[in-house]
């Protein structure tokens, strides 16, 4: 989902695509209860226990209270517009922490008064290619800009939109321009005619923009900042690759090899933003994968692997290579021409046995249509062919003579060697991604452009935005009495777990150990034992001696492995549900993890920690530390706890029970076309503590983004309507943990991007109150809804590189570091927050906006919280970058992808395990069942 959007993408306005699939967005009605703001406090609910709520069996359509509390909260369509959500203005700025300054990626833009139209242009014949467009209307001005342009010089988006600086001599033309046809041979009409109709639509309305920006106007003039936007991408567009809101080109950077046929180019990302300073260019370097420009049997033989190139492919490579070749531009070599082809297949013959039908009438060969047409013997003849045109007129072109244009964006996933390479190819620290940002600004030169400069009276800074910063203090953190340090306080974002122990260590008493690996029986004893003896010295009771000992299976069939262990066990103890944790050996190739965590999630019920072959590592104190902390947590154990919170200190948490949530939403990767979305949801179960949290997983249609099962009604075996849905389920289960209700709620939402803000807003808030109204008639807890976004393009830097005093080791700003002045937005509560301690590259911040905020909170007590939360990532002895509940369900969405589709092969297809991911009538089919003995417990971590 991707996410972030420029000038126009916000809110729905301007021209951002709404996500497909999605059911209407309800509106946010809060009944009776209270309205917003003004809501009643928490003691002012009915002090009903939820224990007392009709169980889901009963609380059906025979329920008056809750179906009168229901009829409260009608779904209902927004308006088209939906300017009517009004997001919490920003309750003032925050205080508390070192004051610092900070450089940020945005360079301040200044606009002068110029009268903005806008036009909607029409191409007819109508043409796909936004580049192709360009070229049509590139031709258009040359033609035209003197004598019907009012020598205006325009700035066009590739589409549908035409912006000029002051009014064209007319409100509708029609014009006729002739473009050369490149891809068409020699001795063919090598030119297409287009008509071309501009029309006016609309005056920009740049005095809106400035009151906007001083926060005088509450609605942003979307259409406003989309124009100035496209004037400052016109000419990048034109000149460079162009990949969502970012520019590549081999001369933007060195390319790179990622193997496989696969190479990167480097460019750079622009968006132009509203914000506090004012309209802010933010702009990064960045880097995408590209098919390497070489033959199409060159690529076949890399992306297979081969030093070699086989002689004929098996159908499981043909697949793959159609799957990494669809869409893919070739041009072939055998013709003088520079027409390029769009593979839309592989035939599943060898090019050998293709024939077709010739204009007489007779059947003839491809090869022998080769050999006679262009005097081409054909060698690698058991190969498949490149298919072209439709699956009815099929064009043929010969691998071995056809080669990959170049700038062609490889959009499939990469494998982990790919990214690996990407990832060390492109990782900077903060001086040199600095000095490549400011590099790539000097280049563009925006303010020597004559369309931006001298047409539309645009200027950009120079100078990365200087910014006052603050960072927080890191919390002190609680572990157990009986330890020698009994608290510590996190240093640059760290803390070890040495003369600590765990402060509610988990119980161990049967285990066992099953080992997929080729590590010998005596070192795999050796690493049990020393991993039960962390265990024990951290604060757990473990018992030493597994159940099952010395258990290995050099197998491939894995679910029978486990099964086999499971069920020797089950007989040791007599009873399968004692069995608490099962200890894996992975083995050496990979492939098999999701495997492993489906069959023992869903299907045998018991936890288990899986540990990687390296016997160098193995027996490291600090493998065995981390692995401690996994299974403490995966016991029902914490590791620790924030003391504020147990000395309930935290505002907005600690004073009433407070239920926080996480939430997110994954999505199959590129080219898996009919694979589910997941969707999680996780809440914390211990309340002062908030440190134990629940996760629920669901699958949903095909990369929509709500989550569609936040509440649900359901019918009974009876008839009648249940209510449902994964909030209830949590609410319930935080009162069966606590014995106490919720007051209050705060929801960290991941995954959405601006422009889908309004709608998943709508939604979800809509779905939470209806979950908690199913619950208690009347009760309306208020709800905090604050989005999570880690996919963006803002870079804090220090003000100075090197300063210890405001700098980690690696040159990266300190943890804890928080912005939400100038670069954050004009009116709305939202701020940067760097969490963690950047250890690769450049840290990149978490932008946390808040949508919703009945519980009033202040800028330093949100900040506040929400740093303190990254300290309790359970999984490690360091802060993390984004809010530990956020990153709960991601972790609990990408584990229930394994459940669905096993283990995805490099082909894209799914190997062993895999399941269908539609059913009937196009439904996505429910996950498998998590089992109850493993759902209750943090299993995902």
């Amino acid at each position: 989902m991707s996410r972030r959007g420029g000038g126009g993408g916000r809110r729905g306005g301007g021209r951002g695509k709404e996500p497909r699939d999605q059911p209407p967005a309800p509106s946010i009605s809060k009944g009776e209860g209270g309205s917003g703001r003004g809501a009643p406090s928490p003691g002012a609910h009915p002090a009903v226990p939820l224990a007392q709520a009709p169980p889901a069996s009963e609380a059906s359509t025979s329920t008056p209270s809750v179906v009168t509390a229901m009829e409260n909260l009608t779904i209902q369509v927004p308006p088209s517009s939906s300017k009517s959500v009004k997001f919490p203005s920003r309750p003032g700025l925050g205080t508390i922490g070192m004051k610092c300054v900070v450089r940020a990626n945005h360079f301040l833009v200044n606009v002068a008064d110029r009268d903005l139209h806008h036009y909607d242009v029409s191409i007819t014949p109508e043409v796909l290619s936004k580049a192709v467009n360009r070229d049509i209307m590139c031709q258009l001005v040359r033609q035209y800009r003197d004598s019907y342009l009012g020598n205006r010089l325009p700035a066009y988006d590739g589409s549908k939109g035409l912006y000029t600086a002051g009014p064209l001599p007319f409100t509708s033309k029609e014009f006729s321009v002739t473009l050369d046809n490149k891809d068409e041979p020699s001795g063919s009409a090598r030119e297409r005619k287009f008509n071309v109709v501009i029309k006016f639509a609309s005056k920009a309305d740049l005095e809106h923009l400035k009151q906007f920006l001083r926060s005088r106007q509450l609605d942003a003039p979307h259409e406003t900042i989309q124009a100035l936007d496209v004037v400052l991408r016109e000419a990048p567009s034109r000149l460079y690759t162009v990949v969502g809101r970012s520019f590549f080109a081999c001369t933007l950077g060195q390319p790179g090899d990622l193997t496989g046929g696969v190479v990167y180019w480097r460019g750079y990302y622009q968006s132009l933003r509203p914000t506090q300073m004012g309209l802010s260019l933010n702009i990064d370097v960045s880097a995408r994968s590209f098919y390497e420009p070489i033959t199409v049997i060159e690529f076949v033989r890399k992306h297979l692997g081969v030093h070699v190139m086989p002689n004929q492919l098996s159908d499981q490579n043909r697949v793959k290579i159609k799957k990494a070749l669809r869409g893919v531009k070739v041009v072939p070599t055998y013709r003088q021409t520079a027409r390029r082809y769009k593979i839309t297949g592989v035939s599943a013959q060898p090019i050998s046995q293709l024939t077709f039908l010739d204009d007489k009438g007779a059947q003839k060969s491809v090869v022998q249509y080769f050999r006679e047409m262009y005097r081409i013997n054909l060698t690698h003849t058991n190969l498949p062919a490149l298919q072209a045109g439709s699956d009815t007129k099929p064009v043929y072109l010969p691998i071995e003579h056809c080669k990959i244009v170049e700038g062609q964006h490889y959009s499939k996933k990469l494998n982990d060697s790919q990214v690996t390479n990407m990832l060390r190819a492109t990782c900077q620290r903060p001086p040199e991604r600095q000095y490549s940002i400011q590099a790539m600004v000097d280049r563009n030169d925006y303010n020597r452009n004559q369309l931006v400069s001298t047409e539309f009276g645009i200027q950009v800074s120079n100078e990365l935005t200087s910014i006052d910063a603050r960072v927080l203090p890191p919390p002190r953190l609680q572990y157990h009495h009986t330890g020698e340090e009994k608290q510590v306080v996190p240093s640059v974002g760290k803390w070890s777990m040495i003369n600590k122990k765990m402060v509610n260590g988990g119980s161990v008493d049967y285990w066992s150990c099953i080992n997929f690996s080729r590590v010998d029986p005596r070192s795999v004893h050796q690493f049990c034992q020393g991993l039960a003896y962390m265990c024990e010295s951290k604060g757990m009771v473990f018992n030493p001696d597994p159940v099952n000992p010395n258990y290995s299976a050099q197998t491939n069939d894995y679910k029978a492995a486990l099964v086999d262990i499971y069920s020797k066990c089950a007989k040791t103890l007599s009873d399968p549900t004692k069995l608490q944790l099962l200890i894996v050996i992975l083995p050496e190739s990979p492939g098999t993890y999701g495997t492993i965590k489906r069959v023992c999630e869903t299907e045998l019920g018991v936890v288990s920690q899986c540990c990687k072959p390296n016997q160098r590592n193995m027996n490291s104190g600090q493998y065995l530390e981390n692995l401690s902390l996994k299974i403490n947590v995966k016991v029902g154990g914490r590791n620790h706890v924030l003391l504020d919170a147990i000395q309930r200190r935290i505002p907005l948490v600690s004073d009433r029970p407070t239920i926080i949530f996480g939430a997110d939403v994954t999505h199959p990767s590129p080219g898996e076309d009919s694979s589910p979305s997941i969707a999680a949801v996780v809440a914390s179960m211990d309340w002062p503590e908030v440190t134990k949290y629940k996760g629920l997983v669901s699958a949903q249609a095909h990369r929509v983004e709500i989550i569609q099962d936040l509440y649900k009604l359901e019918r009974d075996q009876k008839g009648g309507t249940v209510h449902a849905g994964m909030i209830r389920e949590l609410l319930l289960s935080f009162h069966r943990s606590t014995r106490q209700k919720p007051h209050r709620i705060i929801f960290y939402r991941d995954g959405v991007s601006e422009g889908q803000f309004n709608q998943v807003l709508l939604y979800e808030m809509d779905a939470i109150r209806k979950a908690c109204a199913s619950l208690e008639e009347g009760y309306l807890p208020p709800v905090t809804f604050v989005v999570v976004q880690k996919r963006h393009h803002t870079r804090l830097f220090p003000a100075k590189h090197g300063d210890r005093h405001t700098t980690n080791k690696f040159g990266n700003i300190l943890p804890g570091t928080v912005v939400d002045t100038k670069i954050c937005h004009p009116t709305e509560f939202d701020f940067y927050l760097c969490s963690h301690a950047g250890i690769q590259g450049t840290s990149r911040p978490t932008h946390y906006h808040v949508l919703f905020d009945e519980n009033r909170f202040s800028a330093d007590a949100l900040q506040m919280l929400t740093n303190s939360l990254c300290y309790t990532y359970v999984r490690c002895t360091q802060s993390v970058s984004i809010v530990p509940p956020a990153y709960y369900a991601h972790l609990a969405a990408f584990r229930a992808r394994y459940y669905i589709e096993g283990e995805v092969s490099d082909s894209g297809s799914i190997a062993g395990g895999g399941r269908a991911t539609r059913g009937r009538d196009g439904e996505v089919p429910a996950l498998p069942k998590i089992k109850d003995s493993v759902k209750e417990v943090m299993f995902y971590c």
